[in-house]
């Protein structure tokens, strides 16, 4: 165990390219491409399997997959098993897989009824996390927020099934503090305690009494708990934890445009009027993102993609198409619309912005190609960086001389390199579609540029 040790902050590896389209809203009775977005959920939902660390249960679906990593938390004293790798290596970060877990509570607690058939591999998937949260949170006074050390991980690519190295262990205490995974853990517990609440009430209440910690967290302890000292807490601290700072950013590492729009439900209900400010932010979320808006801070690529600079770029596409679905389904609910420049922006235009993402990943783009971890449509993308199935990437082939891996049957279909934070929220906004697809269409004015999952220049 190595408490005084830095903790490593996760990376994000793939980069698509960069700049404005503008795009023309129109009505229209169908999309033209007919994606399968049943079978896009489905196979969201499956790739969370195929990083599980830990002893496997009896119905894996990924059945090549076999229990790894048995001895983690050893060298602590502590059992660490369990819980998600992170990306191509075999690493597990307790702060990105905490947000997983609290962003996949919530396309069940607001979707959930749309889900059908994959409701209940859903909240297996949060269910494999929040099993690991309870675990790093079990002594009191620390949370164990990281397994493994990424510059060794790194240096010995192999699969988590052979390893036999014990890992080093990371922890946050009163000496070592590290409020931010700190409050995701929190958040992370307390939104799957609404999840289990009636389904496992019990679960649901181990899970909330281990819960406590800042904005994001206060606001899930909130709407869990409903008690008063939350409610305040994030009525005091909205000025000092900046909730209307970057308002346009969400991800793992920024939480501000999700705690707006989670927020903003309560308000648009009529059950917290002090809490309008956070509304007000939502809406400046909205404008920010639709193109045409003047003042609109988030970029589109020339082929109609949600671009923000870094890494990874479709963390940003799926994270903030999650809260374009979720703020409008609040919309609709309360009669509101958003107000942008004098413009009306209504419930049904969010939607069909998150759609024209979804429909992007999955093949609607100047390449004709999917983007989708698993192979979904006639062409997709096959390059992978991850040391999950290299037994067989690396030449070795299964009977039919296809390699093995996550994907369905004996092919290994994944982009590279692949990470489980962009994951987290990409199936809700399929969880949506496969329900009911809508009838409004974006229409794209320019389809001249190309997008690759790899590194490119940002005029590309």
């Amino acid at each position: 165990m190595a408490p005084n040790a830095r903790i490593s902050r996760p990376k994000f590896q793939a980069k698509l390219p960069h700049f404005l389209l503008l795009l023309l809203l129109s009505l229209s009775s169908s999309s033209g491409y007919g994606h399968d977005y049943s079978d896009a959920l489905r196979k969201s939902i499956l790739f969370f399997e195929g990083q599980r660390s830990g002893p496997l249960p009896p119905d894996q679906r990924i059945r090549w997959r076999r229990d790894s990593a048995l001895r983690d938390g050893a060298t602590a004293g502590v059992d660490l098993t369990g819980g998600y790798y992170d990306a191509g290596d075999n690493v597990k970060f307790g702060f990105p897989m905490a947000f997983t877990a609290t962003l996949l509570s919530w396309s069940v607690i607001d979707f959930g009824r749309n889900m059908g058939p994959e409701l209940g591999n859903a909240l297996k998937a949060v269910r494999w996390a929040t099993d690991y949260l309870l675990k790093a949170t079990a002594v009191p006074g620390v949370v164990f927020v990281q397994v493994g050390d990424p510059l060794s991980d790194h240096n010995c690519w192999e699969r988590p099934e052979d390893m036999d190295t014990l890992r080093t262990v990371y922890r946050i205490d009163r000496d070592h503090p590290g409020s931010d995974v700190a409050g995701e853990t929190a958040a992370a517990l307390a939104a799957a305690s609404i999840v289990f609440r009636s389904r496992d009430p019990g679960y649901s209440r181990l899970l909330l009494d281990r819960a406590d910690e800042l904005l994001w967290g206060a606001a899930w302890l909130h709407k869990a708990s409903r008690r008063r000292e939350y409610r305040e807490y994030i009525v005091n601290n909205e000025v000092i934890l900046r909730a209307g700072e970057t308002i346009n950013e969400f991800g793992w590492d920024n939480k501000h445009a999700g705690i707006n729009v989670l927020i903003s439900k309560e308000v648009l209900m009529g059950r917290a009027d002090d809490l309008r400010s956070f509304q007000n932010n939502a809406d400046g979320f909205i404008c920010s993102i639709l193109p045409g808006i003047s003042h609109a801070q988030v970029q589109y690529s020339p082929g109609g993609l949600i671009f923000k600079a870094g890494g990874s770029n479709m963390q940003h596409v799926t994270s903030l198409s999650f809260l374009l679905l979720a703020y409008s389904n609040y919309l609709s609910h309360s009669n509101h619309i958003v107000p942008c420049e004098g413009r009306s922006v209504s419930p049904a235009l969010l939607k069909q912005l998150a759609k024209r993402q979804v429909d992007y990943i999955l093949g609607d783009n100047p390449m004709r190609m999917s983007y989708m971890v698993y192979a979904f449509g006639q062409s997709y993308v096959v390059g992978l960086l991850l040391p999950v199935p290299s037994s067989t990437v690396f030449g070795a082939c299964d009977l039919a001389g296809s390699r093995r891996g996550i994907g369905y049957g004996a092919r290994f279909l994944i982009p590279a390199p692949v990470v489980v934070r962009p994951l987290f929220c990409w199936f809700l906004p399929l969880v949506l579609f496969a329900s009911r697809p809508p009838s409004l269409t974006l229409v794209l004015v320019d389809r001249r540029s190309t997008c690759w999952c790899f590194p490119i220049s940002p005029n590309g």
